[in-house]
């Protein structure tokens, strides 16, 4: 296959040119001899005819792609389709080593910059060390997958991205890299022979053991990385040889049950099987890798008295170690880790095949007391950390023995913390059902807010257990009641950071809060004292919640209940904020809005009650859900909103491609420390923030307007989207394990924000990610007497938070392409709603793109039509267009034929397409 836009590449002028013509080469050479002439012949062709479009863009040349398209027996169709996309894997792994060795280039040290920004602006290393020691950055991993590739793809390009890596380095000494070439080879002829699309959906379980691969390849690296980093920016010698654990891994995997199923209590107890099993394996290897550095002979060196104690009370009784005190106390460790691992995760057998042989003694398999909780394994690391540095050792200290005992502070036996999360309305029935089986007729349904908030006070002081014993509850109930024993067992044998928060989505009153607490306090985490060892956290999404956030905190830290609750836990309350829902809610300019007014509330109402706020950003991997670059967005924060503790949600395809790889990984979340800290110690100025805040009230209002005016007023708007979209084919496309909509109906009101997104992606519109902004700048800029919006292109200069949603949607802008737009408003059958509606959105994107010229001086599409951008698409562009083109043509034959009458060849290639235009454009949910 040829691997470039409109030419060969004859003399690649980019090592990203050179391997992605090498890729494409070895993806074309196998299908060639696999699939036979005529097919590599056909994909040829139809590259060559999406190119001509592309080029010259007549009718001519769409009428030559189309036919061809349209002539394409099934079996064919299927092949191109899985040509088209397995390039697109193949590009994106070669680009993402672009980006590595971009890195590497750079030198990039945005931690030890951002330092010396902060002691540029007077701080001191004493202060800006008290940051460390209370910061908190935790990135979430979510189960939102429009990441939809499969466990057996995902080995496979963790593997050529290794292998690509090799190359290049291997090049660029000049060493021999045809053993190298011949794995990749191998690779990709894997990659071909691997089906693309799951035969069942994803279950929970599945993403569980998805996510974990992350931990091998990045986190167990990045870590103990971080914290040599940041000490060789501040001094060692000052701050000793370490901080707290700043940066804490956390996800909503097995934990987040709202609106899934799914998510049971016997899934949360695997979901920690499996996490800890991944955690005390990678702690065996390490201490078997130790076992073989630790060579220190009694007869040289002393050992301190803990030490030897220690070394004695090992069950290794080899008389060839009996003067190696250290190997001696490691095989004790290993011992007990062993007996942890099999009670732990009993169903996975322990042995040593887990670790290399080659790389020191056996560890015996005597068994061991098993550890009752992390720290009592750590303690005994320190024991050897002490005893090594007290005698002359201190380099191997700082060795594999401090990385370790850095990530078991991190990790520790639970490997990730994990969120509960549930509807407000679910929790709202469960104590609805437990107050009528105790005192029938007590109607907690019925009741108004005022005396709801009164019957749950009586609870959080009542010594009384609310569940009835030898009740008999509904499912429903039972299983939520289920899920909150089993979180309690759980924190009580991995520790309070093993589960350490609850959510509430919808949080819409001060009863939805205090109805968890209540349950919180049945399953016995939650104290009469107010002790509780999960921080309570409700979710503010839609725009009408982010409005009302602050009042229902305001009403919270009021009653006395929950003030108890909050100074239990150090003064300190979280809030998630919900980009996704708000986006789908208002648009983007007024989600945008919204959460940063909120925010300032927020901030304000906290500084007032001297409460620690910490914040959790709920955003999307796309830019229709709040994502785009994450710096960008923690600096654009308003004052205050940081405060040195951040979490915020990893999603979608994003997961893979900033930890599929641990130096682009590691360079990610450094950029996340260092972000936290400039956002923390040298926040924006907000001197002159009034003044623009009458600007942003104004155009979130135009907005705000346009975008509901479309999407939930106009009428025709929901077949428009159902039919124009692959929205239906998408919940058939086995990409997670929740269902794409909460009820079973058309409404737009109903749907996830993820197929939303996706679907609007898919058919190149893009449209919650831009959606209301050019109507918002035309109207403001005539109400103000602005027709050149100079005042707006100022404002975007010396304002982060405009800056960042303008170049937010100029990115989405640009991605846009409204040509490719219309084959797929051509499959609404009703012409008068389909010209109608695309006709507005078509108007809409054109005042987008003016506006847009107007604040940045340029067009969107001209730049991403230039430069970089271009040399980037050249390459992706013919591959996508393609796979978009043939989906129209399936979706068409499709909703002729009807569902019922759809070939299973037909059904299989739209779900091929799905997954190759996602992989075209990375960004899609």
């Amino acid at each position: 296959m040829a691997a470039d836009g409109e030419t060969r590449i004859s003399a690649p002028a980019t090592e990203e040119d050179e391997a992605i013509r090498f890729l494409g080469r070895l993806l074309g050479n196998t299908l060639r001899a696999q699939e036979g002439g005529l097919a590599y012949e056909t994909i040829e062709e139809i590259r060559r005819a999406s190119v001509e479009l592309h080029r010259v863009g007549d009718e001519a040349a769409y009428q030559r792609l189309h036919d061809m398209i349209a002539a394409l027996p099934e079996d064919l169709t299927l092949q191109v389709l899985r040509a088209f996309t397995y390039f697109l894997h193949l590009l994106n792994i070669a680009q993402d080593e672009q980006i590595l060795i971009d890195h590497r280039a750079a030198s990039g040290q945005p931690l030890a910059d951002a330092i010396d920004a902060a002691r540029g602006a007077g701080l001191s290393d004493t202060q800006i060390a008290a940051f460390f020691r209370e910061a908190l950055v935790s990135p979430i991993l979510t189960a939102h997958p429009t990441e939809i590739r499969r466990q057996s793809t995902m080995r496979a390009e963790f593997a050529l991205s290794r292998l690509l890596d090799e190359r290049i380095q291997a090049r660029r000494v000049g060493r021999d890299s045809s053993e190298i070439e011949k794995g990749i080879e191998r690779e990709v002829e894997t990659l071909w022979q691997t089906h693309l699309l799951r035969r069942s959906k994803l279950s929970v379980t599945d993403e569980i053991k998805n996510s974990l691969a992350y931990y091998d390849h990045t986190f167990f690296r990045a870590v103990p990385k971080l914290q040599d980093t940041l000490l060789k920016a501040l001094g060692r010698t000052t701050f000793g040889y370490d901080f707290p654990a700043f940066l804490r891994v956390g996800t909503w995997i097995g934990g987040d049950r709202d609106g899934n199923p799914f998510v049971t209590e016997e899934v949360l107890r695997e979901c920690f099987r499996l996490q800890a099993g991944r955690a005390l394996r990678h702690y065996l290897e390490e201490v078997h890798r130790l076992g073989a550095e630790l060579s220190m002979s009694a007869r040289v060196v002393r050992v301190s008295d803990e030490l030897q104690a220690l070394a004695d009370a090992s069950p290794d009784m080899s008389h060839h170690r009996q003067d190696e005190p250290y190997r001696r106390a490691l095989i004790g460790i290993y011992a007990r880790l062993a007996a942890t691992l099999k009670e732990i995760d009993p169903l996975t057998p322990m042995s040593l095949a887990t670790v290399d042989p080659k790389i020191g003694p056996s560890m015996p398999t005597t068994p061991g007391e098993p550890y009752a909780k992390a720290e009592d394994l750590l303690r005994e690391l320190d024991v050897i950390d002490r005893s090594l540095r007290a005698h002359q050792a201190i380099a191997v200290a700082d060795g594999r023995l401090l990385d370790l005992r850095r990530k078991l502070r991190s990790f520790g036996f639970h490997l990730a913390s994990v969120d509960l999360r549930q509807n407000s309305a679910v929790h709202e029935a469960t104590v609805a059902e437990l107050f009528e089986a105790i005192e029938p007729g007590s109607d907690y349904l019925g009741m108004d807010e005022a005396a709801r908030v009164a019957a749950l006070r009586r609870e959080l002081n009542s010594p009384r257990s609310l569940i009835r014993p030898f009740w008999t509850y509904s499912e429903k109930t039972a299983g939520e009641l289920g899920l909150f024993r089993a979180a309690k067992e759980i924190i009580d044998r991995f520790g309070p950071r093993a589960i350490v928060t609850s959510i509430i989505s919808n949080a819409q009153s001060v009863s939805d809060v205090l109805e968890l607490c209540v349950l919180l306090k049945e399953a016995g985490i939650l104290g009469l004292d107010g002790k509780c060892s999960v921080a309570i956290v409700p979710l503010f999404e839609t725009i009408a919640d982010l409005q009302n956030g602050p009042g229902i905190m305001r009403a919270l830290f009021d009653t006395p209940e929950y003030r108890r609750v909050v100074s239990a836990q150090k003064n300190e309350q979280e809030i998630m904020l919900g980009y996704s829902d708000s986006n789908k809610d208002g648009g983007l300019v007024t989600s945008s809005w919204e959460l940063f007014k909120a925010e300032r509330a927020l901030v304000a109402l906290f500084r007032e009650r001297e409460i620690r706020l910490r914040l959790f950003h709920g955003r999307g991997g796309s830019i229709g859900r709040g994502g785009g670059p994450t710096r960008e967005a923690i600096i654009a924060q308003p004052p205050g909103a940081v405060a040195g503790q951040i979490r915020l949600t990893e999603q979608g395809e994003v997961i893979s491609s900033r930890y599929s790889h641990s130096e682009i990984g590691y360079a990610h979340l450094e950029t996340l420390v260092a972000a936290t800290l400039e956002a923390t110690l040298m926040p924006a100025a907000e001197a002159s923030l009034e003044e623009h805040v009458g600007i942003m009230d104004a155009m979130s209002e135009h907005a705000f307007r346009a975008y509901r005016s479309l999407v939930f007023e106009t009428e025709g708007f929901e077949e428009f989207f159902w039919s124009s979209t692959v929205i239906s084919e998408i919940a058939a496309l086995n990409i997670g394990s929740r269902p794409a909509s909460r009820a079973k109906t058309r409404s737009i009101s109903s749907l996830r924000a993820i197929p939303w997104v996706f679907s609007w992606a898919q058919c190149r519109i893009m449209l919650p990610a831009w959606y209301g902004f050019g109507s918002a700048v035309a109207e403001w800029c005539e109400a103000n007497g602005d027709p050149e919006g100079a005042r707006l292109a100022a404002l975007s200069a010396e304002w982060p938070f405009f800056h960042a949603m303008v170049s937010k949607i100029d990115l989405m802008i640009g991605k846009s392409d409204l040509a490719m737009a219309a084959n797929y408003a051509d499959l609404c059958e009703n012409r008068e709603i389909r010209d109608r509606i695309f006709g507005r959105i078509t108007r809409e994107w054109e005042l987008t793109v003016r506006a847009l010229e107007m604040i940045t001086g340029s067009s969107p599409v001209e730049r991403n039509q230039g430069g970089e951008a271009k040399a980037k698409l050249r390459h992706r562009t013919p591959y996508l267009d393609a796979l978009n083109h043939i989906q129209v043509e399936l979706l068409k034959k499709t909703r002729l034929a009807g569902p019922d009458e759809m070939s299973e060849k037909t059904h299989r290639g739209i779900l091929l397409s799905i997954n190759g235009v996602a992989s075209g454009l990375r960004n899609t949910g």
